[in-house]
Order: structure tokens, then C-alpha cells, then sequence
């Protein structure tokens, strides 16, 4: 992926996290963007509840990864940091 494609994934990527931010903030907690690889792999920092909670990797990978990865498929991944 080139920098010009990166740069174009990554605004994607943070519109489609603002359009999942709400239901997090039900529940008090947020998803923070931090980073993406060249190689699509979206890493984010779950913050509030979702920091703590038992059930962060299902939220993770179930919720934040499958919306993200639906409506952008460059993305590979979503990981936690």
C-alpha cells in the first residue's frame, strides 16, 4: 500500500470508528485510532469499560473489526494496543 492509499484507508477507517464510537459510549467506553501498518492491520486503544471489560476482545473482534472490515476491505486486521 503506498502512502497516498494509506492516507485515504486510515479516513476511512476513522469515519467508520466514529460511526461505532456511539454504541461503545453506551456502555462507557470509546475506541481510539492510533495506527495502521502498510500491510492494512488497524491498531486502536479500546479506553473506559472497554479497557477493562472480560469481554474487550469480543467487542474487538466481533463488533469494531467486522464493521470496519465491511465497509473498508483493505483493512486486514484490527488490533488491540
Amino acid at each position: 500500500m503506498t502512502d497516498q492509499e494509506k492516507s485515504i484507508v486510515e479516513v476511512k477507517v476513522k469515519n467508520a470508528l466514529e460511526q461505532i464510537r456511539p454504541y461503545l459510549q453506551q456502555d462507557g467506553g470509546d475506541v481510539e485510532y492510533v495506527d495502521m501498518t502498510n500491510e492494512g492491520v488497524v491498531m486502536v486503544r479500546l479506553q473506559g469499560h472497554c479497557g477493562t471489560c472480560p469481554h474487550a476482545l469480543q467487542t474487538l473482534k466481533q463488533g469494531i473489526e467486522t464493521a470496519v472490515k465491511r465497509v473498508i476491505p483493505e483493512v486486514k486486521s484490527v488490533e488491540r494496543v
